[in-house]
């Protein structure tokens, strides 16, 4: 039975892929469209939409045919800013247990970014945490806005995990959870909760938003329980389908024009 809440440091390491790869020299010629796309503003067929109606200009000149071609040292601006050469990067990645959600650590044996490699210049970083023993979807970027609205409390992202406890949890308990637990003097509710194998009652899965470290195993330790197994099952429209524990892919076109509009 599902129980709902009533009323409701330091740069990244480099990575290269062939897909992913720019021009060192910034004399490579490639089509404005891509240019556009790759600053992060939207995708190459939003960009030709912007081209055509006149909002881009190429080294103070406004540019309006689809076939102009630049370089990552010509100064391409939307309505006046100019827009950076960095290509973003957007990576899914399926976190196993034992590596920190952090660039650089010098106290920890693993960071995520390892699971990486040390192949493409672009540098990106965790968007929010998983602590050291969580698993499941974890986003990684060098989009400085979209983690931004991703992580800020006020655009409420739907995360979703699936726990795995010592004992059953008891459907007293479950309400408990929905009605709200105090984590240092704050009042942290789950949006809803659910037993997720009907079989066994120690396995739930319960959605929140708050973003306090180690929320969900402080708040089944406060009702008596200790967290086994933790895994993020979906977090912002994101599930890790198809994505091996420890791999990794770049995300598709349609899932980073869904995150950066809030389609989720």
């Amino acid at each position: 039975m599902e129980q709902r809440r009533s009323g409701s440091k330091s740069a990244g390491k480099y990575i290269r892929t062939e897909r992913q790869k720019t021009s060192g020299s910034g004399t490579e010629n490639i089509r404005l469209n891509r240019f556009i796309a790759n600053s992060g503003v939207c995708s190459r067929r939003e960009a030709d939409e912007l081209i055509q109606k006149g909002f881009i200009s190429v080294n103070g000149k406004k540019v309006t045919d689809l076939g102009t071609k630049v370089t990552y040292n010509d100064d391409v601006r939307y309505k006046g800013n100019r827009l950076s050469a960095e290509k973003k990067v957007y990576i899914l990645m399926n976190k196993p247990k034992g590596y920190v959600t952090t660039v650089e650590d010098p106290h920890a044996d693993h960071t995520v970014i390892d699971l990486l490699g040390d192949s493409f210049p672009e540098r990106v970083y965790p968007v929010g945490r998983l602590d050291k023993e969580t698993t499941g979807v974890l986003l990684l970027t060098n989009d400085g806005d979209l983690t931004g609205r991703l992580t800020h409390p006020k655009y409420k992202r739907r995360k979703i995990y699936h726990v795995f406890l010592d004992n059953p949890v008891t459907q007293k308990d479950l309400f408990k959870l929905t009605e709200g637990i105090e984590l240092d003097g704050v009042n942290v509710a789950a949006d809803a909760v659910s037993f997720a194998d009907a079989s066994d009652k120690s396995q739930i899965g319960i959605e929140l938003h708050s973003g306090q470290n180690r929320v969900i195993r402080r708040m089944f330790e406060t009702l008596g329980y200790k967290v086994k197994k933790l895994d993020r099952v979906y977090f912002a429209g994101l599930t890790k389908k198809n994505v091996q524990r420890g791999k990794w892919r770049f995300l598709s076109e349609k899932e980073i024009i869904m995150l950066k509009r809030g389609i989720f």
